[in-house]
């Protein structure tokens, strides 16, 4: 059964935004002054950043060419390289299989930890449980570490990332719905609800904050049906996977809900939360802590009058709990909880310039809000060895973007819209919790949001979708 907390309404929902946050109300371009606070699992200077795209020098040009062709020539590999068919159990497997899936490198799909541990590099934290998990860098698409990252397992409500980035462009927020019996019918029992009402009428605003904020099974389901059903939305969810390269992952309900075949890994799931997270609407979403979700309508005094009640993230680590503080610099991503799949999280945090993934997929160890203990364990690790480390592996691109980078005269920099475009992007992303009426880190991926789609105005670009991440670097204000 899935089953999802909420955080403690008393928990202040403002702290450890991301460093380049000051209030959740839009921020004056060129300010200066410093934001997040040192609630979190680890303390680190917090600093206002601007993004701008990175010069191209000619060997550094060079590099991306070769970088791109040896990325489409891996993505082009054998079937061989895939991980065999999702096992008819919905329950896991004690140990990884021998044959994992070694897409994004050879070492992913060894068992057991992978990391390159040399002079300089942290040792990783010793008290990790976890049956997988992946800690990558969400620009540069470098895995820092990993630990069975192919193994298949059920992923509980992190799907609703992959039904997310499938479905979330398809309908204007503005548009309106009016829920009917159907619509609601086949939604699991003990499903985490965020409170949909028949008869009612709910933007598409409403219903996606349900799916991020509450986890809501029956918001899912609504737009579910309103993409043409249950099934259909499973079909391209399953294509999209594929298109990303997901390959570990097999969607038969778009909620993640516990059901035979339905499986994901570590690896695969932050591939779908970087795919998602370059979307604004996506960041604006999984960021938000709080907002006010449509209740039901009654008359009074000869009017109809629409109650609302509050709706809080049940991500910990965004909202914080009795027993984990806010994690400094965390902006999103998807929790999930269901029987089989134990707790599962996909995380990203920005810090000092850097912007981690993190994924961490049932632990072991059965303590209170386990799964974001470690993720913050990752996340620490992770800042600490960002820049001194070697990646194990990479988050590979998808199929589109590998084709296209293979394509002669796929350099891309005289494309209209470039720069201005997507600085323009990250300003409106800034300002859309504000506008929206939501609170909490509803700006908290802003910029970051902002660093990936800025990645489209530098040179190389393999398409507008999908740009080279490592186009975009930081400079500090002062």
């Amino acid at each position: 059964m899935t089953q999802l907390h909420t955080p403690k309404a008393s928990r202040n929902q403002e702290t450890g935004r991301l460093s380049f946050m000051s209030s959740v109300s839009t921020p004056r371009v060129g300010s200066s002054e410093r934001g997040g606070d040192r609630s979190g699992t680890s303390m680190a200077t917090a600093c206002t950043f601007s993004v701008v795209p990175a010069p191209m020098k000619t060997a550094r040009r060079a590099l991306l060419v070769a970088s791109a062709v040896v990325s489409s020539l891996a993505l082009t590999a054998p079937v061989s390289h895939a991980a065999p068919k999702p096992s008819p159990s919905t329950s896991p497997s004690a140990t990884p299989p021998a044959g994992m899936s070694t897409v994004g490198g050879e070492r992913l799909g060894q068992a057991g930890t992978q990391v390159n541990l040399a002079s300089g590099v942290p040792v990783l934290p010793k008290d990790l449980t976890a049956r997988s998990w992946v800690i990558a860098d969400a620009e540069s698409g470098d895995v820092l570490a990993a630990h069975n990252a192919h193994w298949r397992l059920p992923p509980a409500s992190t799907m609703k990332m992959l039904f997310a980035d499938t479905v979330l462009p398809k309908f204007p927020k503005s548009v309106e719905h009016k829920v009917v019996p159907s619509d609601l019918v086949d939604v699991g029992a003990g499903s985490s609800m965020v409170g949909i009402k028949e008869g009612e009428t709910y933007s598409v605003h409403d219903l996606w904050l349900g799916v991020f904020l509450r986890s809501g099974n029956d918001a899912v389901h609504v737009l579910s049906k309103m993409n043409g059903g249950i099934d259909n939305t499973v079909k391209e969810m399953n294509e999209h996977a594929e298109e990303l390269q997901a390959l570990d992952t097999n969607a038969v309900s778009p909620d993640g809900y516990d059901a035979p075949h339905q499986v994901s890994s570590a690896y695969d799931l932050t591939l779908i939360a970087r795919s998602g997270l370059q979307k604004k609407d996506f960041r604006e979403y999984c960021s938000t802590v709080t907002a006010k979700f449509p209740g039901s309508t009654s008359k009074k005094k000869g009017k109809s009058v629409r109650e609302t009640f509050e709706i809080q993230n049940t991500n910990r680590l965004l909202a914080g709990d009795s027993d984990i503080p806010v994690y400094q610099g965390i902006a999103g991503v998807k929790n999930g909880n269901t029987t089989n799949a134990g707790a599962t999280f996909t995380g990203v945090a920005e810090r000092n310039g850097k912007v981690l993934l993190v994924t961490v997929m049932n632990p072991e160890k059965s303590e209170h809000n386990e799964v974001y203990k470690e993720t913050a364990r990752l996340f620490d690790w992770g800042f600490k060895a960002a820049g001194k480390v070697q990646p194990v592996g990479e988050l590979v691109p998808p199929k589109s973007a590998a084709q296209a980078s293979a394509q002669p005269g796929s350099n891309n920099s005289g494309e209209a819209g470039g720069t201005g475009d997507a600085e323009k992007s990250s300003k409106s992303a800034v300002g859309a919790s504000a506008a929206s009426g939501s609170t909490g880190i509803g700006v908290a991926l802003g910029i970051t949001g902002g660093a990936l789609v800025l990645l489209a105005a530098g040179v190389f670009l393999i398409n507008r979708r999908w740009p080279l991440p490592d186009l975009v670097r930081r400079r500090g204000r002062s």
